[in-house]
């Protein structure tokens, strides 16, 4: 945890105050001293950053107003609740919120000895092919992927090859025709662990260590019913995986891979852009820089260009991967993000870096070693899909059957693709070379995430008027771990949680899917719909499509201008809503019926967002890629640190500064809505929040 520094401590202590001045209230008086003491705490001690200082300095860094916002309201909601829940609710949070022991979570696996096979390599290695040539020869068996791409892939595969399959995703069912079908083709969070099968195969199984998505893959690895488990993944997993096998009492057999084909990093950047050439991908880390490139490309170049990134639909990624991938069109060069590393079958013939940082949240940050590899990997495919249909065969090595517990598996003799890498700047290339020889750190722990039943006894513990965002926070917080696992963080939950918390008639269930659900708060385009949705389940109708007003569906017969980035982003956001329908729909059958039409209308989005894809050019406000980027990241670091103007120009820090000096000493625009928001609030009669509370009728409005 990084320790934060004196000036963003004493920006976010003047803020307090200045709020302490305004409400002038006994009780956020007290809550305002306590996190003043906390925040020099924080300063000076490395080891024990208290979590409220850490929250406070991330909402800070964000640069948003609502996030700063936000988290003052639920940390202040969090002191109050804490001290009135220690008079009314007698729980002990430790003893319901255990989850030291994941693996006695899964009783009736635990009752057979597993085979596991655990296949490790670099990109381009075969490890994949190996364990799905075990999963076709099966009677039964389950493949678990990270994305619906992959998990339509197999599925698809598996049928060709006369393999009746189910394909199971959180937005999409697929059944198979027949009595008997025993496969299954899943993304990883709908893996159903209850189910027996011959043979399981988890793809990328070092995401278990992810800090979001990792408790999926540790639930399918804990939780299978396979006699054989085939894990596939980076070499970097084996300690953890040995570690977890041993705890569960199942047998581990390691398999190790060699890449397919050479991969070089090239001894010097492209430097322009102009030199080009078919068969180069361009990876960039924003969307601006995506379209950015792109523009650019096309006006020097006089040729098409083929994107992806990840808020593209996962069909227009794979038709955006088809264009670049024909040899007989224009389509030569692809610029795309990190979503390139995982899930799409490329012709790449080189991999060039147009930066080497991006943006995560918090402050631009280096592109970790290891994704910098897994995405570098993609140059030089041994051979796509296609290439593997068309021959019928895929690339592999010796039958897994035949490799013994610990075995490296050399590469196939077929003629090899070079694959290279390099960047567009002189300036990253330093840093690609040292990546790429470079030995990433191991996997340490495994995500867990706490199962709905453990939630659900917990939050029977509260008065029914707590908020839910509340509870989850209380017994994220509070929750005991072992130290081979990490509590996966909540991303969007919370968020949810608080647009929700309004809307009556949803049961603590009914409000934790909508928590867990694909729905990302960054797009406030989503918001007003998540609770529509939310208003649909507690009524238990209104929820046919065409009914739910907050879904822009005018969107697809408006006129708009050719290429607009407005535009698609607009399409972008239907898209998601249209995703979050469908997910629900398999939830709340009854309350969301429009489930045909719902994917006839996201079909036509899909085709929309293809077709504007190729009209976006040059002229549409996206300008010059580098300065742009560049102007936004000195924006963003003077205003967290105003001593970085001295690293920059004279006459821009100046102008950056002074605008960074009003942010950092001004009150900021939300505290005046704050005061006016406690004015206008009246009295909410609430155990938990008295009405003398001003900030309490603030935070009823979550």
């Amino acid at each position: 945890m990084q320790v934060p520094s004196q000036g963003l401590i004493e920006n976010i202590k003047e803020i307090l105050r200045y709020e302490v001045e305004r409400f002038k209230d006994s009780e956020f008086t007290e809550f305002a001293n306590e996190t003043i003491v906390a925040l020099d705490k924080g300063i000076t001690s490395e080891r024990s950053i208290p979590p409220i200082v850490d929250s406070l300095r991330n909402a800070y860094l964000r640069l948003h107003e609502g996030d700063l916002k936000q988290q003052i309201k639920i940390e202040y909601r969090d002191y109050l609740l804490n001290h009135d829940s220690s008079k009314t609710t007698q729980v002990d949070d430790t003893k319901i919120a255990d989850l030291r022991f994941p693996t006695e979570w899964f009783p009736t696996t635990r009752e057979i000895r597993r085979s596991i096979h655990l296949h490790v390599g670099p990109t381009n290695s075969g490890k994949t092919y190996q364990a799905l040539k075990r999963l076709e020869q099966a009677e039964s068996g389950i493949y678990a992927g990270p994305l619906r791409l992959l998990a339509h892939e197999v599925f698809t595969r598996l049928n060709n090859q006369g393999k009746a399959c189910h394909l199971i995703t959180g937005d999409e069912r697929i059944a198979a025709e027949g009595d008997d079908v025993r496969m299954s083709s899943c993304t990883v969070e709908m893996v159903p662990v209850t189910s027996e099968v011959e043979v399981a195969v988890i793809d990328e199984i070092q995401m278990i260590g992810d800090k979001e998505r990792g408790w999926a893959w540790t639930e399918a690895l804990l939780g299978l019913r396979a006699k054989e488990l085939h894990l596939c993944g980076e070499e970097r997993s084996v300690p953890l995986i040995r570690e977890l096998a041993a705890a569960m009492g199942d047998e581990l057999r390691i398999h190790c891979y060699e890449r397919l084909s050479p991969l070089q990093t090239q001894s010097q950047s492209l430097g322009h852009i102009k030199r080009l050439k078919k068969g180069d991908c361009v990876v960039a880390f924003s969307e601006m820089a995506i379209h950015s490139l792109k523009a650019e490309i096309q006006r020097l170049l006089k040729k098409p260009v083929a994107v992806v990134y990840g808020n593209l639909p996962p069909e227009v990624r794979a038709q955006q991967a088809a264009l670049f991938n024909d040899p007989n069109n224009e389509y030569d060069i692809l610029v795309a993000s990190d979503a390139v590393g995982m899930g799409l079958n490329l012709s790449i013939k080189r991999i060039v870096f147009s930066t080497t940082a991006k943006w995560n949240g918090n402050t631009h940050v280096p592109i970790p070693m290891n994704q910098i590899k897994q995405i570098a990997g993609r140059a030089g495919r041994y051979r796509t899909v296609a290439q593997a249909v068309e021959n019928k065969t895929l690339a592999g090595g010796p039958d897994v059957a035949k490799v013994a517990n610990i075995t490296t598996l050399p590469a196939a003799s077929p003629p090899k693709t070079l694959g290279l890498v390099t960047t567009l700047e002189s300036k990253d290339l330093k840093y690609i070379h040292s990546s790429m020889n470079a030995n990433p750190e191991p996997i340490m722990t495994a995500g867990l995430f706490p199962p709905v039943g453990v939630f659900l006894r917990f939050a029977a513990f509260f008065p029914p008027s707590t908020p839910f965002s509340y509870i989850l926070l209380r017994l994220h917080r509070n929750s005991l771990v072992h130290h081979r696992f990490h509590l996966c963080a909540l991303k969007d939950h919370v968020g949810i949680a608080d647009v929700i918390e309004s809307v009556d008639n949803l049961s603590l269930s009914d409000r934790f899917n909508f928590c867990v659900a694909p729905a990302s708060m960054s797009d406030q385009r989503l918001v007003p719909v998540i609770k529509a949705y939310a208003r649909c389940v507690g009524n238990h109708s209104g929820g046919a499509l065409l009914d739910i007003k907050e879904l822009d569906l005018e969107l697809l017969n408006r006129q708009v201008n050719v290429g607009s980035r407005a535009y698609l982003e607009n399409l972008e956001s239907l898209h998601k809503a249209l995703i979050l329908y469908l997910w629900l729909s398999y939830r709340f059958a009854g309350v969301f019926t429009s489930q045909a039409m719902a994917y006839y209308v996201k079909n036509l989005v899909e085709d929309r967002i293809q077709s504007l894809l190729s009209q976006i050019s040059a002229t549409d406000g996206t300008g010059d890629f580098k300065r742009k980027s560049q102007q936004a990241m000195l924006r963003k670091l003077i205003a967290k640190q105003p001593e970085v103007s001295t690293m920059i120009p004279k006459r821009e820090a100046n102008s950056l500064s002074s605008k960074a000096q009003q942010i950092s000493h001004e009150p900021p625009p939300f505290i005046r809505r704050l005061k006016s928001e406690s004015r206008r609030s009246s009295p909410v009669d609430s155990p938990h929040i008295p009405p003398q509370h001003a900030y309490g009728a603030i935070l009823n409005d979550l």
